[in-house]
């Protein structure tokens, strides 16, 4: 991960055991609250993005640590497979009151990489237990981010992470995301949507379909694109294609999903219904390391009728993590949360608009619920964007720090100057307001410096 700071920030190098690549600068963190970050040296910062869009409920939820803490005095370890309390609770939860009727089957990890590079290897599983054995190539986007893991770094389109890596991924074919401001059928065509779902078919088409396991994408773009809406008519188009075709799809909704976007996963603003999806940030808001995957018993079928199973990994469904996950769910459910995201995301768009809306250096603001972002342009007619070596994102980031409020880093290399805020859905009005004003000065104060 890139330092906070851009590279002539004037910080001297930091050379502390943490963390494993001496930054720039330092966030020396005593304890949280809420949607605060207090500072060892006495400081504090509002934390606008939930860290990396994770914290959902808020730091400092003692009934969370306690339900942590009980199912690890119980139990301090099961192998995935077992089941426990808290594993079956937690599902018991998933399946009642979360997940779309159509997933049935759960599986958890520990993170979200390990949770993509499972849905995409079970995708393949799946065509190989019914014998159709060609099925093994996976169609991502060009813009996205999924992981990692050598195999979901492949299926990402993010081109600065996976760098220096491509001679060990596996080969993976991509297709355009649909991308409204920078079309290529121009900026804003009202067939944006259409020409990517159409761009998705013509790859199917010529690999050949009966060699495509599977299509993997975001609902709504998480921070590799800046909160990129798809357009109303792009997952109707890509389901009905992918049915015809017989291809799975995977969702991952490890950013946007448990309310990000003010639905209960992403999908539900577009009528997806997916084969696959995999979600995690906001399952356990930050409190215990845990991701889910979850199918559908057609998916499941042929590898329960061959006697195969879904390797686990480890730590996969610890119950200490399953008893955290469960208890911000119900949080989440008794304080309605989900809700909350909505209405709290509309006033923050309403303040970001006023606050940026004609800034002559942002092109756009987009996203729903409470994911956020805007993009950066040297100039908004034309969409010019500030040359590479400004590192644009990284002025602004270290600009809201300075005035006490972190915003999270966007974009995917070639994708770029993308801030992203995605704050806890228990975000007061007030913070609202000073996340708004706080990111028009960070943009202002960093495109002086870039022309300074």
């Amino acid at each position: 991960m890139r330092s906070l700071l851009p590279s002539d920030s004037g910080f001297a190098m930091h050379d502390s055991p943490w963390p494993f690549v001496p930054a720039r600068v330092s966030i020396d963190l005593s304890h949280a609250e809420g949607r605060t970050l207090y500072l060892r040296n006495g400081g504090s910062i509002l934390d606008a993005s939930g860290g990396a869009i994770v914290s959902n409920v808020g730091h400092g939820r003692k009934e969370v640590a306690d339900a942590c803490a009980a199912a690890m005095v119980s139990m301090s370890y099961a192998v995935p497979p077992f089941s426990t309390p808290e594993r079956l609770r937690l599902v018991e939860r998933l399946r009642r009151a979360w997940l779309p009727p159509h997933l049935t089957r759960v599986w958890l990890a520990s993170g979200g990489s390990e949770a993509g590079d499972a849905a995409i290897k079970l995708a393949i599983q799946h065509f190989q237990a019914k014998g159709e054995t060609r099925r093994v190539k996976i169609i991502g986007r060009e813009i996205s981010y999924h992981g990692t893991t050598a195999l979901t770094l492949a299926v990402g389109g993010h081109v600065a992470r996976k760098a220096g890596f491509e001679s060990v991924m596996p080969h993976v074919l991509h297709v355009p995301t649909p991308y409204a401001l920078r079309s290529p059928l121009g900026r804003n065509h009202p067939d944006f949507d259409i020409a990517a779902a159409k761009a998705l078919e013509e790859t199917i088409l010529r690999e050949g379909p009966e060699t495509i396991a599977a299509f993997v994408g975001e609902p709504l773009n998480g921070s590799s694109g800046g909160a990129i809406e798809p357009g109303p008519r792009y997952w109707p188009m890509v389901q009905e294609i992918c049915r015809r075709h017989g291809i799975l799809i995977v969702s991952d909704e490890v950013m946007v999903g448990y309310g990000r976007t003010g639905k209960r996963f992403a999908a539900e603003h577009y009528g997806l219904e997916p084969d696959i999806m995999f979600a995690g940030k906001g399952l356990a808001g930050g409190y215990a390391p845990i991701v889910g995957v979850f199918a559908t018993d057609a998916v499941v079928a042929p590898l329960a009728a061959k006697g195969e199973a879904l390797m686990f990994y480890t730590y996969g469904a610890h119950p200490g993590a399953c008893a955290a996950a469960d208890k911000v769910l119900e949080i989440m459910e008794r304080e309605d949360l989900v809700a909350r995201s909505a209405t709290k995301g509309d006033a923050l768009g309403a303040r970001l608009e006023a606050a940026l809306g004609q800034h002559p250096n942002v092109a756009e603001i987009r996203g729903r619920g409470l994911l956020r972002a805007i993009e950066i342009v040297k100039d908004r007619e034309t969409l010019e964007r500030f040359p590479v070596e400004t590192g644009m994102t990284g002025r602004v980031v270290a600009a809201g720090l300075k005035e006490g409020v972190f915003f999270y880093s966007g974009g995917t290399g070639e994708i770029r100057d993308i801030v992203c805020v995605g704050p806890a859905f228990t975000v007061e009005d007030g913070e609202l307001d000073r996340i708004a004003e706080t990111l028009r000065v960070a943009v202002d104060k960093a495109v002086a410096s870039a022309k300074g």
